[in-house]
């Protein structure tokens, strides 16, 4: 099933606020409720959604997966990154599918429109950072060429982490 994937809107609180609070929800999955809910509080989770939404602060996009209905069922932020060498290359900082949605699709339609961001970015890879035992995130971006290129502990959860890349050039759907 195909599902409305669509750009966030800038200036719908409300919006912002789902997706503040889906970031604290993967954050629980990933990391369990006692990290997940001390990492970040809500307003700073707020405010890093807005930092991807300000030209001036990231070139991003919050893309959102809406069901038949018109319900918010899942979102995806990527945005562009720049590493010593001046390189660019995308970034999907996080990515969250309610639980009744998920097996559905709406991962792969998310992961391939973020996808499509970056090669108009014009982005020579893409990326994303998650828990070395997130076996479902891990699956879903193997599925679409991505493998695991680093592998680090986190210092503050102390926990571990893997990064998954793939060179950018077609767009796996």
């Amino acid at each position: 099933m195909l599902h409305q994937i669509r750009p966030i809107n800038p200036t719908d609180d409300a919006e912002i606020e789902l997706v503040a609070i889906r970031m604290r929800d993967t954050l629980i999955e990933v990391e369990g409720e006692a990290i997940g809910m001390s990492l970040h509080d809500l307003d700073w989770l707020r405010a890093r959604v807005r930092w991807h939404l300000d030209p001036a602060q990231s070139t991003a996009t919050v893309l959102l997966a809406e069901d038949a209905r018109g319900q918010i069922i899942g979102h995806t932020i990527v945005r562009v990154e720049t590493d010593a060498h001046a390189v660019r290359s995308g970034l999907f900082a996080t990515t969250y599918v309610v639980r009744e949605s998920r097996r559905h699709g709406v991962a792969h339609q998310l992961l391939a429109a973020g996808e499509q961001w970056m090669v108009h970015q014009q982005l020579v890879e893409a990326a994303t950072w998650t828990g070395a035992t997130n076996h479902p995130l891990i699956n879903l971006y193997g599925r679409h060429g991505y493998s695991i290129v680093a592998k680090h502990i986190h210092e503050v959860t102390k926990t571990g982490m893997v990064k998954l890349a793939r060179t950018m050039g077609r767009v796996v759907i």
